[in-house]
């Protein structure tokens, strides 16, 4: 009943009780914490209760996005076999990359590039004193 008390313990505990407290104050002590423990009960139910809803309310929020990704990736699937289909019975092709820019007239030439040896060297110029 009261996990490892038995009831040699229980007596000794209502005996002792009975002297700390008296007759007349162990009614009230006895009813106060049945109260209490009622009330503890049925706060622990609610937490309990409020927790699976949470739990149940999370299950379905899962449910609804693997739906939607689900409907997403079937949208996805037949657009791409509509428009590769499509191409393939002599539709136009999907749209290709655009063209390259015209490459610049053979009169411009690029300056010559740095050799890397010079790119990474330290000015050799004198600090100016400001």
């Amino acid at each position: 009943m009261f996990g490892s008390i038995g009831m040699p313990e229980l007596i000794l505990i209502f005996i002792v009780a009975l002297l700390v407290f008296g007759p007349k104050k162990l009614p009230e002590i006895g009813k106060s914490i049945g109260k209490g423990l009622a009330e503890f009960k049925r706060a622990s139910d609610d937490l309990k209760r409020t927790i699976e809803q949470e739990i149940e309310q999370g299950k379905h929020e899962a449910t609804a996005v693997k739906e939607q990704f689900t409907g997403a990736r079937k949208s996805v699937e037949e657009t791409v076999s509509t428009a590769s289909g499509y191409a393939a019975e002599g539709g136009p092709a999907p749209a290709a990359a655009p063209p390259a820019a015209p490459e610049a007239p053979a009169t411009q030439q690029a300056p010559p590039a740095a050799p890397a040896a010079e790119a990474n060297a330290p000015d050799s110029r004198p600090i100016e004193p400001s």
